[in-house]
């Protein structure tokens, strides 16, 4: 297979030299490794220019092309014309050595795949199911001889029936899907969304459709709006021998009001994508979610230490709700 790697980095030199540290030490290497910088510094070129990385290209964009969504789109159109899949990394991931083989690995199962992510292993908090333990329903989420432990927001979801029926990675009428993510199995399955801090697509998806223009900036759920717009050219799967760690740097990441407007406004315009015409039932479902986690978001105010970012984020998550009354994104083909 062959197949380019871009990463798109803001302000991370470290990070992302742990990243190309495991990229060379993949058993399967990129045939082309693109980095987009949008950096307003040259610590990330100085950080590239001490190590050398095999078919490493590297950019730093100017204004006009940074964010990530610009950044993405950016390295799309400088990839080589021989390459066969695009794979994207978020610069805080470090990889398992048999990363990219499993990745090819999934490819090649089935010719309808057109999408491919892989799995945090450092995030995954899926046990195996004892044969002689009693779960309860509401705080566990059994699958596949294997149980995880639901959250404060899925809990209090599963007492008041607004769960969804559907497994990991699947969006229901309403939206707000299992987050789960799905135990090491050694299996692929195939979802609707995937997880943009590893995902990659066949080339021939970018000759159809690019990155959104609408999440230009930070970009908050802008890999599920490109996952279900390329899921209408074939299956998406998560692979879950393709394996790495997610560290969240928080560094370049927007403050807790712009995320919690974002959270709400992104949610609704993916939402919407998916089910442009959704049911009366769905629509009242997708408003009595939002509204349960922005409680629940409110109440850290007084069970954590955060709670100057807990109060901006819950009133960004309000405004953001409000603000649907009278001005709603418009969706793009």
């Amino acid at each position: 297979m062959n197949f380019t790697l871009i990463i798109c980095t803001y302000m991370r030199p470290h990070p992302l030299l742990k990243l190309l540290t495991s990229v060379k030490e993949q058993t399967l290497y990129p045939n082309e490794i693109l980095i987009v910088d949008g950096s307003v510094n040259d610590e990330t070129k100085a950080v590239i220019e001490q190590t050398y990385f095999e078919n490493l290209t590297y950019f730093q964009v100017t204004k006009e092309h940074r964010g990530l969504t610009k950044q993405r789109n950016f390295g799309v159109f400088k990839v080589s014309p021989e390459a066969e899949v695009v794979c994207f990394l978020d610069d805080d991931t470090v990889l398992e050595p048999h990363y990219f083989e499993e990745i090819s690995k999934a490819y090649q199962s089935d010719d309808a795949i057109v999408g491919v992510a892989g799995i945090a292993i450092n995030e995954n908090r899926w046990v195996k199911k004892e044969p002689n333990k009693v779960y309860n329903n509401y705080k566990y989420y059994e699958f596949e001889g294997y149980v995880y432990p639901e959250g404060s927001r899925n809990i209090l979801r599963n007492y008041l029936g607004l769960q969804s029926d559907l497994g990991p990675g699947r969006m229901p009428e309403f939206s707000h899907g299992r987050t789960c993510g799905f135990p090491l199995t050694g299996k692929n399955y195939e979802v609707d969304l995937l997880i943009g801090m590893s995902f990659s697509f066949k080339k021939i998806v970018f000759d159809t459709i690019k990155f959104s223009h609408y999440f230009e900036g930070y970009g908050l759920y802008e890999d599920a709006d490109f996952s279900i717009r390329a899921q209408r050219l074939g299956k998406n799967v998560i692979a879950t021998k393709a394996q790495l760690s997610h560290y969240h740097d928080q560094s370049g990441r927007p403050n807790k009001y712009q995320y919690g407007k974002m959270v709400t406004r992104n949610g609704w315009f993916v939402w919407r994508v998916k089910y442009p015409k959704p049911s009366l039932k769905a629509k009242l479902k997708w408003t009595a979610i939002s509204l349960v986690l922005i409680i629940i978001r409110f109440s850290n105010i007084f069970t954590t230490n955060k709670r100057q970012e807990a109060f901006t984020e819950s009133l960004g998550r309000i405004l953001g709700l409000v603000s649907l009354l009278f001005d709603q994104p418009k969706t793009e083909s």
